[in-house]
């Protein structure tokens, strides 16, 4: 019987970097986010039906104009696009770490996408509850999604990298055998509109 996880938001953060004007770091978040993840042990050497979402109009960069312009049908084009989807594949030992492949979808374009993954480890908290960490990282294109929007300062200086760095700090919590049944639906319908 497969074990059921699911994202502890309060503990965990998707972050995404982006160069602006080559010289400085801006840093984003989706504030809202779904993943389920099911494993046949506790070690998660057999992670599968990784399944993961965000809405699009969650983004956060700490600055309202950057977020409507990132909304806009510019970048994500929030309005017809309404989320940003990952399905693993993939989840191999590679060294100390492990490397997750699958499926991002943004904006409608679907590509192959390999991360890194560090596996912090599982504790029980002071709740009872059983609790895996991770860190996530790796790096996509941006104009391979679609996300085209380009300037040059006069200088001729590119204002945002085509390169987009990903960085994720997961907490997962393993689901009671009856909350695992109820989020068993959840993790094919994520995976279903991916």
């Amino acid at each position: 019987m497969p074990i059921k996880w699911v994202v502890d938001p309060v503990h965990s953060e998707i972050q995404f970097k982006v160069k602006h004007l080559m010289i400085t770091t801006v840093t984003g978040y989706f504030k809202k986010y779904e993943l389920r993840v099911e494993t046949n042990n506790e070690d998660f050497t057999t992670a599968s039906g990784i399944a993961f979402a965000a809405d699009i109009d969650s983004i956060d960069t700490n600055n309202m104009q950057r977020d409507t312009h990132l909304k806009s049908a510019e970048f994500f084009e929030a309005d017809r696009h309404t989320q940003l989807r990952f399905t693993g594949r993939t989840y191999e030992k590679s060294g100390d770490a492990f490397k997750l492949s699958g499926d991002l979808s943004i904006r409608g374009m679907t590509k192959p996408i390999t991360l890194d993954v560090e596996f912090a480890g599982i504790v029980v908290d002071p709740y009872g509850q059983t609790k895996a960490g991770f860190t996530v990282q790796g790096k996509i294109s941006r104009k391979e999604f679609g996300l085209q929007w380009n300037a040059v300062t006069e200088a001729g200086q590119i204002v945002v990298s085509d390169e987009i760095r990903i960085h994720c700090e997961i907490q997962l919590v393993k689901q009671a055998a009856s909350e695992s049944d109820n989020n068993v639906s959840q993790v094919e319908k994520l995976a279903a509109n991916n």
